[in-house]
């Protein structure tokens, strides 16, 4: 990218090497908001969220909402049925993202995705924590061990039958062991 660039060209350099950008990495690299703001009445840019935006055009993955969530909210952490799913621990596909914050945080307000809350106190919520990419994105997701240890120890939120396939499924494919 040269040093004169436009804004306009800037943001779609970006955007193709993240996917994802929120307006303050925008306005990082030099783009206003006036420009953002045109370029998605153009109809190239697609705001997502408050302050989310993306290519029209850019490719979607299974995994691009636990990103578009991460990116929203950079203090939660991708949960329960989530991780069952993101780890393939389990077949059901969640309809929300579900992600934990800490119990006395405040709720993030989510536009898209449809996203379920769930508020950990202090020795549940950090610890076991891995850090994936995805849509050019740092996604906090609990580890294996730790997604299923939720997943029984909360069976309000996720069904025994759940629990019991998913801890299954890790052992059978050698994803964890008994002793972890």
């Amino acid at each position: 990218m040269t040093a004169n660039a436009t804004q306009e060209e800037r943001m779609l350099d970006f955007l193709k090497r993240n996917t994802l950008a929120r307006s303050k990495e925008l306005q990082a690299i030099g783009v206003a908001a006036t420009t953002i703001s045109r370029a998605v009445e153009e109809g190239f840019v697609t705001r997502i969220g408050r302050g989310l935006y993306k290519l029209t055009d850019s490719e979607i993955d299974a995994n691009t909402s636990l990103a578009e969530v991460s990116k929203q909210a950079p203090k939660a952490t991708i949960c329960l049925m989530s991780a069952l799913a993101f780890h393939e621990l389990t077949d059901q596909m969640p309809r929300k993202v579900w992600v934990a914050i800490r119990a006395s945080a405040w709720k993030p307000n989510f536009e898209q995705p449809k996203t379920r809350v769930v508020r950990f106190r202090d020795p549940y919520f950090s610890g076991d924590i891995e850090k994936h990419s995805m849509s050019g994105t740092m996604v906090p997701i609990y580890t294996i061990e730790k997604s299923l240890c939720d997943a029984f120890r909360l069976p309000k939120l996720v069904d025994r039958s759940v629990a019991i396939e998913s801890l299954k499924s890790a052992l059978r494919d050698k994803k964890t062991t008994p002793a972890k």
